[in-house]
């Protein structure tokens, strides 16, 4: 398996997985394929990685710019998505360890949304005074990359705000 940026001829394919990675989660609105469109079209993508394997994308991991309150410098993950055939084997993690390697490089920290229970492994952790509106501070993450404690709103680029299908 290898983990790289996209290239364009994987553009269909991670809009694809994307969609059907998190059509199981809860908190999907289904316009998760369309947000990273709209980041790409933007030229508003940090990062986008896919994972591959006997040419097939696999796996996704998006990151755009972020800030918090006044803290600029942060980036957001968002989103993870692995083929369901391919959950548990370990792709979400290799992708994420690969974005953080290089996001350390040029970012202050990274932040997102998501389950406490999968993303504290990588040391992300809830932060009292930061928050995203509509969402449990519980599932509201950070993970600075110096001694930053981030707080305040988590500010996204407008893609994130695409209204549910």
């Amino acid at each position: 398996m290898l983990i790289r940026t996209e290239h364009e001829q994987d553009i269909a394919a991670i809009s694809s997985l994307v969609t059907e990675s998190l059509a199981i989660i809860p908190q999907s609105t289904g316009t998760e394929a369309k947000i990273v469109e709209a980041l790409r079209a933007q030229s508003a993508l940090d990062l986008s990685l896919v994972a591959v394997e006997n040419s097939k994308v696999i796996g996704y991991l998006a990151a755009s710019d972020a800030r918090i309150g006044e803290q600029g410098g942060w980036s957001l993950i968002g989103p993870l998505g692995v083929l369901p055939s391919r959950r548990l084997q370990g792709i979400g993690t290799l992708l994420m360890n690969d974005a953080l390697n290089r996001l350390r490089k040029t970012r202050r920290g990274v932040v997102l949304v998501g389950e406490p229970s999968y993303y504290s492994r990588f040391g992300f952790r809830a932060f009292p005074n930061m928050t995203v509106a509509g969402c449990p501070p519980e599932v509201v993450q950070a993970l600075p990359f110096d001694e930053t404690e981030p707080h305040g709103e988590v500010y996204h680029h407008k893609a994130f705000a695409l209204e549910r299908e």
